[in-house]
């Protein structure tokens, strides 16, 4: 017998033993791994019993920009992370935001900007001089905080600057702190809890924008 025949009869068997177990299986290439849930965060509509203040600016409306955010080390990505007692990060297994942070920050930010009268014409641009103004986030903290409760905490700390395109000036610099306990360490529940403290404090850096450029604008 030469060699060709004799690989043929080994290759055989080989390759019907293959077949065999696919057949059995489904599919060689089938993963049965469970796909993690993707995580929206929206902005939420202001209180009834507590309107937001009309602008000073009257029926001026301004035309600003949200720069892509910076975002500090270890929160760069989609996923939901966690910080425990001994600064350990770590991020929730299962679970991610709909895209990376600095892009679901811009997006959270010109959705609640939007609901300020003086900020309706706000936009996401990669540059600061596609409008007269342009605004810079930069998020410090935005993670899940676990401490002597069993839920967590969440933290959400953003340093902004907004300024002009036409001089490049800085108009302003405002802090925003946010604090929101989830009511169940479940991931829904911490995940609401993320959604409350991140309009919180964007919601204050709005109205501070709101004011810094009302008074820009009245300005002769």
């Amino acid at each position: 017998m030469n060699r060709a025949a004799l690989g043929a009869r080994v290759l055989l068997p080989l390759v019907l033993s293959t077949l065999a177990l696919a057949a059995c299986t489904g599919s060689l290439f089938k993963s049965k791994i469970v796909p993690p849930a993707t995580y929206f965060l929206s902005a939420e509509a202001p209180p009834p019993a507590a309107p937001r203040a009309a602008p000073r600016t009257g029926a001026v409306t301004i035309d600003m920009a949200v720069l892509k955010p910076r975002v500090r080390t270890g929160l760069e990505s989609d996923r939901i992370a966690a910080l425990y007692p001994d600064r350990r990060l770590e991020y929730f297994a299962g679970a991610r935001w709909s895209g990376p942070l600095d892009q679901v920050v811009q997006d959270l930010a010109v959705q609640v900007f939007h609901a300020q009268p003086a900020l309706c014409n706000v936009s996401a641009d990669a540059s600061e001089f596609a409008s007269a103004y342009w605004l810079e986030i930069e998020v410090s903290d935005f993670q899940a905080e676990y401490a002597a409760a069993a839920a967590p905490t969440v933290h959400v700390r953003l340093q902004a600057r907004v300024g002009g395109a036409a001089d490049r000036r800085i108009l302003g610099r405002f802090e925003a702190n946010a604090h929101r306990a989830a009511s169940d360490n479940r991931l829904n529940a911490i995940v609401d809890a993320y959604a409350r403290a991140a309009n919180a404090a964007l919601d204050e850096i709005a109205a501070d924008v709101a004011e810094t450029l009302g008074k820009t604008s009245e300005a002769p």
